[in-house]
């Protein structure tokens, strides 16, 4: 038997005693070494985000481990490897996966919704996403919560690339949440020259610490003169909304300039709408794109970034709970204690 924390109903995470996972014919038994909270973790326990979420599913979908054991016809995955996978589980033939869009596929399956996560002792990567090249394999260690950072990093990268932050361009990230830290740090990694942040008091200094070149906790038309400020009255030629606040909405599109690019990367709250005045992309040509999710693809490209050292964000990590704690976990999320926070089932 093993501990794993189950959402046995809304407003209900109970950690419980569950079978261990047995490895059939393709597949790989993870050993859960850590597994990082973020707010949609938060969402599905309390029924803001019920698409796709399984009642009696083992959250988490941000994790890392290592091989404990394979199923029959498994090569090339030996025992002990450290490991994380895409939790992408897409059915490779919708006309979404085709176009190159698994990450939004229409029979889409995720492990910590439908497929069981990452908040328990063990964690079983099925056939179906061994066949799908899921698992990642890595070649050279990094600490356990740092690799945990990659599915976030991932969907991060995806998003990053709609708006393909270029050397000397100016940024503006929408809040300065865990999301908002790691976009400010792979702008920087894309050589943007100026890099604005605009969030809460006290993540100002997390988002220097990560590569802002300023940090204000200011909104509407101070926040829109600050940008005008800083570049020079043209605004930023890339505005990402990382924060669902539906006022950003329209605000960001008054931030970007001419041919600027807007990515609203945050989910905004379900069933509500925002106003926007069109002639803003109309007359400015600006390119408005979402990004949810993340590919196989982004997954790899976050574990290289991370492992290689170019993207240092492991520091992101400032809370740690044993698994015997999740509930003081989940809590320390909600209250936004630190920047993010890992539960460590063999921290005990």
């Amino acid at each position: 038997m093993m501990r794993a924390a189950v959402l046995e109903e809304i407003g209900s995470l109970r950690l419980k005693q569950v079978p261990v996972p047995e490895p059939g014919p393709g597949e790989v038994l993870v050993r859960i070494e850590a597994n990082t909270i973020c707010g949609t973790d938060l969402r599905i326990i309390s029924g803001a985000k019920t698409a796709g979420v399984r009642p009696g599913v083992i959250l988490g979908h941000e994790f890392a481990g290592r091989v404990a054991a394979v199923g029959r016809g498994v090569d090339g995955v030996p025992v002990g490897a450290q490991v994380t996978c895409s939790i992408v589980v897409s059915c490779q033939r919708c006309r979404a996966c085709l176009s190159g869009r698994e990450q939004l596929c229409e029979n889409l399956v995720l492990f910590g919704y439908e497929l069981d996560g990452g908040l328990a002792e063990y964690l079983l990567v099925p056939r179906i996403a061994m066949d799908h090249g899921n698992l990642v394999v890595l070649e050279k260690e990094i600490p356990a919560t740092t690799l945990a950072l990659a599915e976030p990093v991932s969907c991060c990268l995806n998003g990053a690339g709609q708006v393909a932050v270029a050397p000397g361009e100016s940024v503006v990230v929408l809040g300065t949440g865990p999301i908002g830290l790691l976009h400010i740090a792979l702008a920087k990694l894309a050589g943007a020259t100026t890099i604005l942040a605009a969030g809460r008091e006290g993540r100002l200094t997390a988002a220097t610490d990560f590569g802002a070149t300023c940090a204000v906790a200011l909104t509407g038309e101070a926040l829109t003169d600050e940008v005008r400020e800083r570049t020079n009255g043209r605004g930023a030629d890339v505005v990402i909304v990382a924060v669902g606040d539906l006022a950003l909405a329209n605000q960001a599109l008054e931030l970007a300039a001419i041919g600027g690019r807007v990515n609203y990367f945050a989910g905004f709250p379900k069933g509500k709408t925002a106003s926007i005045d069109p002639n803003l992309i109309h007359y400015r040509e600006i390119a408005v794109t979402g990004g949810s999710n993340a590919r196989r693809a982004d997954v790899r490209r976050a574990v290289e970034l991370l492992s290689s050292g170019a993207l240092d964000v492991g520091r992101l990590v400032t809370h740690r709970f044993p698994l015997a704690e999740v509930d003081a976990a989940v809590t320390a999320v909600a209250r936004r204690d630190g920047l993010k926070v890992a539960v460590m089932p063999e921290a005990e």
